[in-house]
């Protein structure tokens, strides 16, 4: 596992954030597999067991990431940390979108771990990937967004081309990871207050489930 480089302005304002990355290369992408949707059905059982809605703002991870959201100018009401996001949506009965066999297997280890993960399609990638602060007016496409100026007081992820990702909470439609994804960058995202052993659980937790449902191999 390998730390992502942190501008030192970044890393001033926040000194304890951490992000890790880990490739998996040689992976076997589709668009369903029978024993992925009956482990889905599995955690989301075990999300119902174990969670309420009026408590999930009071689990001490998901405040640590609130917290950060609100230091980063993202209001946590209106855009939430994924892995709270979609243990949300299973207490509400809502489906959780299906998108391929990595995607939803690393949504499944974010539900588990309650650490928010992202994932890039390596050979869309071009240099090592670095945490910043985004420039007045550059450019980002979402998944599923039109493209946007972004205002500069954003903390991204950038390659030496692009924005890869406004983080941890959205990712560029140009590095989503798709049905002929062969090698794929897992990004392990931290906030402020999240020690280094919940990372390193969400990490093995992530590389578990992408390697059971995907193949491939950690480089």
């Amino acid at each position: 596992m390998k730390e992502i480089i942190i501008y030192d302005d970044v890393r001033k304002r926040f000194p304890d954030l951490r992000a890790f990355l880990i490739l998996i290369k040689g992976v076997h992408i589709k668009s369903t597999l029978k024993d992925l949707e009956g482990f889905k059905k599995e955690v989301f059982d075990d999300v119902r067991r174990r969670y309420s809605l009026q408590e999930l703002k009071d689990v001490a991870i998901f405040r640590a990431y609130r917290d950060f959201f609100w230091k980063i100018g993202v209001d946590p009401t209106k855009t939430r940390p994924a892995s709270e996001a979609l243990i949300r949506r299973i207490l509400q009965g809502k489906q959780i979108p299906s998108i391929n066999t990595l995607v939803d297997a690393y949504n499944l280890a974010s539900i588990v771990s309650e650490v928010p993960l992202a994932a890039f399609d390596y050979q869309t990638l071009q240099g090592e990937l670095r945490m910043r602060f985004a420039q007045q007016d550059e450019e980002f496409i979402g998944i599923g967004m039109k493209k946007v100026k972004l205002k500069g007081n954003e903390i991204v992820i950038s390659d030496s081309k692009k924005v890869v990702a406004i983080y941890p909470h959205r990712d560029s439609d140009e590095t989503k990871i798709t049905n002929k994804t062969k090698d794929v960058l897992l990004m392990v995202c931290g906030a402020p207050g999240v020690g280094e052993d919940i990372l390193d659980k969400a990490r093995d937790i992530a590389v578990d489930y992408i390697r059971r449902f995907c193949g491939g191999q950690v480089v």
